[in-house]
């Protein structure tokens, strides 16, 4: 078979759920306060990947208004029950603290592509919430249970109860079968049967470097489970130096001719801060079962190339992407937060309209709509008209991850009316989220005419440019910034309390609340090469 090199799902893909049903596989990944809510990529391969679908995609089924940075939807578990597929996820109002506030909810569809149903409430006692479907044709709800007093821990174990699809609601006793291992921060658990043994796959060790798949079974549903002889069964945890980091929170799929193969979160971290600009991304590994216990081929270090049935094309990833606004927006495209697009974007006369809302890192309604960063080194270019009155109002380019890590190249005007660039940034800011001050030399620019604005992102060094209407040459603006800011290790908490990756893309702000809008005629995305990037090792 065809050696691939991991990640599978590049780019923010985090907590990956796999699914096989006949010749067709499906991974669904978390979106946390980006809208549509739930990554669903489809492969026939396990090598070749496409996004199919993102589910939660109406007010009745999500609205994360006011949900802070990395919360919103957490770990989605996708299954299929032999009718229709089933998607569990969390939405999280609140991570930081004792108290987590996250909600569990069920979702269903007879096709990977819908119409998906709104959503049934199941709980809100923990998250990473999973549904198992046992061959007797009863359903089971599992999630982590989380205790804020952390009476032994707050991370307190796993719990079981069964899930009445046709009364639409969780029924009976519930009960915590598994308290986690000395690894600690027990989630992300998957059900599954096999040769009369249940298996319970979970994430323990917090999801920074110390992440780790743990495997424990139990000839009883209810328990007690044994932990696998060799756990963690996956963690690159004492391996500072392997090429995947943070692997942990996995999921099991068989292929048809019956081989095993795991997929994990990873990171791949730069620079000497190790910081993973990529986020966590999906990876695969091949398994096998011995003495009914899986283990991970060559684990449980994870590989970075990996046995799959198919080789992988690489075309598509090293592809330039120009996207335009004449018809319907690119699947590629997301924004934060909320289902009301009409109040923040529209596609007009071939263009995209922003229309200027909250300030950029609003937890409410911000205007910005981007693209993951998916490659280490990049550049990025848009043309945006805009024609503001003062300096309430702004528009322009952005690489950003959160309110407390982004960098953003403005069209705006000063407080006499004339119209400036102006970049802001805010970096490694947690808890204040402020703009990193002084702000660079602005650039005064006429007050009418687009203006053409361009990002270059070489490893760690980013460098904005700009050129005016009717000139062809980009010139610099600004100095060079740190690329690697825009990191999972900068953004909330500073030790692995942010969860989602880099993106690029455009914004638009206006804090007088007239929503003037910004008219953008395209976004680039260029991938290159650069010495800096670490995709062999």
């Amino acid at each position: 078979m065809p050696q691939v090199r991991n990640p599978i799902l590049p780019g923010f893909n985090a907590d990956p759920s796999i699914l096989r049903v006949g010749e067709d596989y499906y991974i669904a990944t978390s979106t946390f306060e980006w809208y549509p809510g739930v990554q669903i990529h489809h492969s026939r391969d396990l090598a070749n990947w496409t996004l199919a679908t993102r589910p939660l995609s109406r007010k009745s089924q999500l609205d994360m208004r006011g949900d802070p940075d990395s919360c919103g939807v957490w770990a989605p578990c996708l299954t299929h029950d032999g009718d229709k597929f089933w998607l569990v996820y969390t939405d999280v109002k609140r991570k930081d603290g004792s108290f987590k506030d996250t909600h569990n909810y069920i979702v269903s569809s007879p096709t990977i592509e819908g119409p998906w149903s709104d959503p049934v409430f199941a709980n809100s006692s923990g998250f990473d919430p999973s549904l198992f479907h046992d061959d007797d044709g009863r359903k089971w709800f599992v999630n982590m249970l989380a205790d804020h007093r952390a009476r032994p821990r707050s991370f307190a174990g796993i719990v079981l109860q069964e899930f009445d699809a046709a009364a639409g609601k969780l029924v009976g006793p519930r009960k915590n079968i598994f308290p986690g291992t000395e690894l600690d921060l027990v989630e992300g658990p998957h059900l599954y049967k096999r040769n009369g043994w249940y298996y319970l796959l979970t994430a323990e060790g917090g999801t920074g470097y110390g992440h780790a798949c743990t495997l424990a079974r139990s000839r009883d549903l209810w328990g007690p489970y044994t932990v696998h002889p060799q756990n963690p069964v996956l963690s690159s945890r004492d391996h500072p130096f392997a090429a995947l980091q943070r692997a942990g929170h996995g999921d099991i799929v068989e292929t048809p001719d019956g081989k095993t193969y795991l997929v994990h979160l990873t990171g791949r971290p730069t620079t000497q801060e190790r910081r993973c600009v990529l986020g966590r991304e999906t990876a695969i590994q091949e398994a096998f079962w011995k003495d009914d216990w899986l283990y991970v081929k060559n684990g449980p270090v994870p590989s970075l190339f990996v046995d799959l049935p198919a080789a992988r094309d690489d075309g598509p990833y090293w592809a330039e992407k120009k996207y335009t606004f004449a018809d319907e927006l690119h699947k590629d495209f997301q924004w934060l937060r909320t289902p009301d697009t009409d109040r923040i974007f529209a596609l007009e006369d071939g263009r995209l309209s922003l229309f200027g809302r909250e300030a950029i890192g609003s937890w409410f309604e911000q205007s910005l709509l981007a693209r993951r960063q998916e490659h280490f080194s990049y550049d990025a270019e848009t043309v945006v008209d805009f024609s503001p009155e003062d300096e309430r109002q702004f528009a322009g380019l952005t690489a950003y991850y959160s309110r407390y890590n982004f960098f953003y190249l403005t069209v705006t005007a000063h407080s006499d009316g004339q119209r400036e660039l102006l970049i802001m940034s805010s970096e490694a800011s947690w808890p204040l989220g402020k703009l990193e001050k002084p702000f660079p030399e602005p650039k005064r620019i006429p007050n009418e005419g687009k203006v053409r604005l361009a990002v270059t992102v070489r490893g760690r060094d980013l460098q904005f440019w700009y050129a005016l209407e009717g000139d062809r040459e980009l010139q610099k603006i600004g100095p060079v910034f740190d690329a690697s800011i825009v990191s999972d290790e900068c953004g909330g908490h500073q030790i692995h309390g942010s969860f989602t990756g880099a993106f690029v893309g455009v914004a638009c702000s206006d804090l007088n609340g007239t929503a003037l809008p910004a008219r953008f005629d395209y976004l680039v995305y260029r991938p290159v090469r650069h010495h800096t990037d670490r995709y062999e090792i």
